[in-house]
């Protein structure tokens, strides 16, 4: 640490966008303290259930009564955490919030923060997405277009290396991919189906991943996907792209990285005089000891809502009510994707057909309704897409037959029938009444306010579910699959674990908080480019996009830095 804990930027927060913000503030040359308030989490060193099995476990990997109680909140996903990962999510009971409105909000915290623990889904946005506010007159005008994050897309996907296929297609941009992952048979039968039933441009196409593909990419660090779907726990390979794998050493090699864990940012220090941010103050999360830390470049890459905590908390006589909030936009225009519907069905046939390996990823069907006039609904705006996969079921379904003896021995080698799941993801519209705020009553463990939530979806959302459902239904039965059934668990806001807005991007600091740029309107050396400056959501995962939009900010803070004017 230098002496007077002066740097030339700091980046708060490891995860999908900090870990970018550290590269390339770092390759620019910016002497940069990363902080994150979570414990250091070194590549492989640290991936302490990478090679484990469910047999290592008490309970074959499920939490016990006591941990069931720790993670409860985090456990509303029903797939997570389990034992092998429960160590990359929060403890509920020491971190809480508030729900005016149930809120499920899933983290983690350590460095490397959700990139070690996301799907992997990376696609583009288009311009049917930055344009929708403007042309449908809901939230804000996005200040930018396509043309102007394409080349930062084509950056970060030839860095991360993302796996997918090109298909032309309008609205959703075709990227720099390596090779594409491999259909099955029963998944090969749907694309054909679908493409062969229906008219309106609607396909079937394998996930767009960021996973490493080819066997001769030269990524340093990082060996190709080995195919044993354990991603969640860390990859000794690097297969999968992650902050710990990639960017982070990417940062340190430069040496211009200073890594400092276990530091609580809770406050953005304002100068009224400069009308600068100067540092940012922080509680060290062993010892309590408060800090600050100064620089002339601020980036917020904390998590959507830990960023916009954040802010709220950076009060001033200048910005009473948090940085930058003239508008009141602070904290407004929560969103997330609604999904957990969807539906699952059986196919007949191919009993002498497998495959090989465990395929992190699955497939893919893009947005096809309200693209243009031939495909307008009725009844909502904006539109979803679909994930799924196709597999043999297990020995368990076994289980619930009569027999013994040989004959059931015999019954659970051999793998069952075909099955296919698929579940949508919905757009939510920006709505300015559902916010994120500081509780007014509660606290946290080191005295800071905790946030609470108001937000939910809203009639748009809930008709959209209704044509998610059907759609699904139809491409199945017109599939000729078997016993199909659809489904539609309860679920809100939180759940599809994308969080957005809050900080939202716009033209003006008069309706919004960060400019074209991802600076703070009214307070230019701070960046915000985490999922906090979303303006809209898309139906498409944001992390992508995330990269992307830090990089391009992180490139522009380096300029406005070399050129003096953060000084």
């Amino acid at each position: 640490m230098n002496q007077d804990n002066t740097y030339d930027a700091i980046v708060v927060g490891t995860g999908i966008s900090g870990g970018w913000a550290a590269k390339e503030l770092c390759e620019n040359g910016l002497k940069t303290l990363v902080l994150e308030r979570g414990p250091m989490v070194e590549h492989i060193k640290d991936y302490k259930t990478m090679n484990d099995d469910s047999w290592d476990y008490p309970l074959r990997g499920e939490l016990s009564k006591e941990d069931k109680e720790k993670y409860h909140k985090q456990r509303r996903v029903n797939w997570a955490p389990r034992e092998d990962v429960k160590h990359f999510f929060v403890n509920d009971l020491e971190h809480p919030y508030e729900e005016i409105k149930r809120f499920d909000w899933i983290r983690g915290y350590h460095v490397g923060g959700r990139s070690l623990t996301w799907g992997r889904q990376s696609y583009r946005w288009s311009d049917l997405d930055f344009k929708a506010n403007k042309e449908e007159g809901i939230g804000v005008d996005w200040p930018v277009r396509y043309k102007d994050i394409a080349p930062w897309y084509d950056k970060v996907e030839e860095y991360i290396g993302v796996s997918g296929e090109n298909l032309g297609l309008a609205q959703l941009p075709d990227g720099k991919f390596q090779p594409p992952m491999d259909l099955n048979c029963a998944e090969e039968e749907f694309k054909t189906a679908v493409s062969d039933k229906f008219d309106d441009g609607r396909l079937v196409t394998i996930g767009r991943v960021a996973h490493i593909t080819d066997k001769d990419a030269k990524v340093e660090g990082r060996n190709p996907c080995q195919y044993r779907n354990r991603c969640w726990r860390g990859c000794p390979f690097g297969g999968y792209f992650s902050s710990n794998s990639s960017t982070l050493p990417a940062a340190e090699r430069t040496g211009n990285m200073t890594l400092r864990p276990n530091s609580i940012v809770h406050e953005v220090v304002y100068d009224d005089k400069t009308k600068r941010a100067t540092g940012v103050k922080i509680i060290d999360a062993e010892t309590n000891e408060a800090l600050t830390f100064n620089a002339k470049v601020i980036f917020l890459c904390a998590s959507a809502m830990a960023s916009v905590g954040i802010m709220l908390q950076s009060k001033s006589e200048r910005f009473p009510n948090g940085l930058g909030n003239d508008s009141d936009a602070l904290g407004r225009g929560i969103m997330d994707h609604h999904y957990k519907l969807g539906a699952t069905a059986k196919i007949d046939g191919y009993l002498d057909k497998y495959y090989k390996g465990r395929r992190p990823n699955g497939f893919y069907i893009p947005r096809f309704v309200n693209l243009d006039e031939k495909t307008k609904r009725e009844g909502y705006l904006r539109g979803f897409g679909y994930q799924g996969t196709a597999s043999r079921e297990d020995w368990s379904s076994s289980v619930a037959e009569m027999g013994y003896g040989s004959a059931l021995k015999e019954e659970i080698l051999k793998p069952g029938k075909w099955q296919i799941g698929v579940t949508g993801f919905g757009e939510f519209l920006p709505y300015d009444d559902n916010r994120v705020m500081l509780s007014t009553t509660k606290k946290d463990k080191w005295g800071l306010p905790q946030l609470a939530f108001d937000v939910e979806f809203k009639e748009n959302e809930y008709r959209m579910r209704e044509d998610i459902k059907k759609e699904i239904v139809a491409m199945f039965k017109a599939s000729g699959f078997k016993d199909v059934q659809p489904y539609d668990e309860p679920s809100g806001p939180g759940l599809g674990i994308h969080e957005m807005g809050g900080a939202r991007m716009g033209h003006s600091s008069k309706t919004s908080i960060v400019n074209k740029h991802n600076q703070v309107h009214l307070v230019p050396n701070v960046y915000m480019t985490d999922g906090a400056f979303m303006s809209s959501s898309s139906c498409v995962n944001p992390s992508l996009t995330y990269m992307a939009f830090t990089a391009r900010a992180a490139n522009h803070a380096a300029k406005e830095f070399k050129a003096g004017k953060f000084s």
